[in-house]
């Protein structure tokens, strides 16, 4: 039972963390604070619930660190925290140096394998076109018996169209990007087809899945991000997960090399 990660998962957090999600374009500070220091507090529940440790001491790959939030509410933590970003533009956008900050591509990591004892990537997944090979170059790098957690936007959840809307993507995401385009001026940041792609839950609990049949990783839990825990069960029903979980946290350890892999 992971009692500090379900203890964590209350209907006041996730009412703060909605509201929070309304300040992303408008004043990403409002968001990515609250995101990053949420974000430090689950990977050490996580730690404490599967491992017995905590971030302290702990070598932390961010994927896709963006702006530079995370960094402090990790090393805060102890963690030793490293973000690897493709973008420069995001990269600055904040203002915010973070030494030791690496460009590089998610999906081609640029680290030797079984660098890091904790990797994780929040938000990122539904802004790349194959989530899947990003999701198995972090497990590559995480060392044996360590965490890697990939946590996403569900394509069909009602934040699945980011600042496009929260009906629009419903009718289609190429629709929902051109509406925008037209109310704005201007083409969104998540563009549909560029920058934003359809991910499903099914697809990650089928990649989480194949993990465990190709003997790489054990899955340890699959959550709705943004809910409380009394509504993690949503997980497990097919059709209606896709519209209510949201983002979906999927938790894997990496098998440590003397593990049967049956």
């Amino acid at each position: 039972m992971p009692a500090h990660t379900r203890h964590l998962a209350t209907l006041r957090r996730s009412l703060s963390l909605l509201r929070s999600i309304r300040h992303e374009q408008s004043d990403p500070a409002l968001f990515y604070r609250p995101l990053a220091e949420d974000t430090a507090m689950l990977v050490e529940a996580l730690l404490r619930d599967l491992t017995g440790t905590t971030l302290r001491g702990r070598q932390v790959l961010d994927v896709g660190g963006g702006p530079g939030y995370f960094a402090a509410a990790f090393r805060e933590r102890g963690a030793r925290y490293v973000p690897v970003e493709p973008d420069v533009g995001e990269m600055a956008a904040a203002g915010i140096a973070v030494p030791g900050s690496v460009r590089g591509d998610g999906a081609h990591l640029p680290f030797i394998d079984g660098s890091f004892d904790v990797v994780y990537s929040s938000n990122v997944a539904e802004h790349v076109p194959d989530p899947w090979a990003m999701g198995e170059d972090m497990l590559r790098v995480t060392a044996p018996g360590g965490l890697c957690v990939l946590s996403y936007t569900v394509w069909l959840g009602p934040f699945g169209g980011h600042e496009t809307g929260l009906w629009e993507h419903y009718v289609g995401g190429g629709f929902a990007r051109d509406r925008y385009a037209r109310r704005h001026g201007h083409p969104p940041k998540n563009s549909f087809g560029t920058s934003l792609f359809d991910v499903s839950c099914r697809a990650g609990l089928h990649w989480a899945a194949s993990l465990e049949q190709r003997g790489l990783a054990q899955v340890e839990l699959c959550f709705p991000r943004y809910h409380p825990a009394w509504a993690w069960w949503l997980v497990r029903v097919p059709v209606l997960r896709e519209f209510l979980v949201s983002n979906l946290v999927i938790v894997v350890r990496k098998y440590c090399r003397h593990q049967r892999l049956d």
